[in-house]
């Protein structure tokens, strides 16, 4: 379960789905209502956003399938699918906690940035 980001991304039906190819999860705003579609443990599901189950977890409200054209074509919302439902949503990134991003470096926890930067001025004397 990842944290929803807080810029939206474009994407049309296409875009999507080579986003969902390549990233396996992204937020979506339909109506005002919060969804999570995802991969994991070998399904593709639509996740209700606004529904927790009791390990803290968003609650499916699709079935499980195996493969993304499977789930883009379901229907679970009042009968439309991820595809009829993309021309009318909006889209976020969903943040996973311990990813790295290029171009970026992970900070250990237990160091603060002060201590980077005196550990990498003692290093250019």
């Amino acid at each position: 379960m990842g944290m929803k980001a807080d810029q939206e991304i474009s994407l049309d039906f296409e875009g999507l789905l080579s986003y969902l190819r390549s990233k396996t999860r992204v937020f979506m705003d339909v109506d005002g209502h919060e969804y999570y579609v995802t991969h994991t443990d070998g399904y593709w599901r639509v996740q209700d956003c606004e529904q927790l189950n009791e390990k803290g977890r968003f609650v499916d409200c699709s079935e499980l399938v195996t493969t993304l054209p499977e789930l883009v074509e379901l229907p679970w919302l009042d009968g439309k699918s991820v595809h009829d439902l993309t021309d009318g949503a909006t889209f976020f990134e969903s943040i996973q906690e311990g990813w790295v991003y290029p171009g970026t470096e992970p900070i250990e926890a237990e160091e603060s940035v002060e201590e980077l930067v005196e550990e990498e001025s003692a290093e250019e004397e």
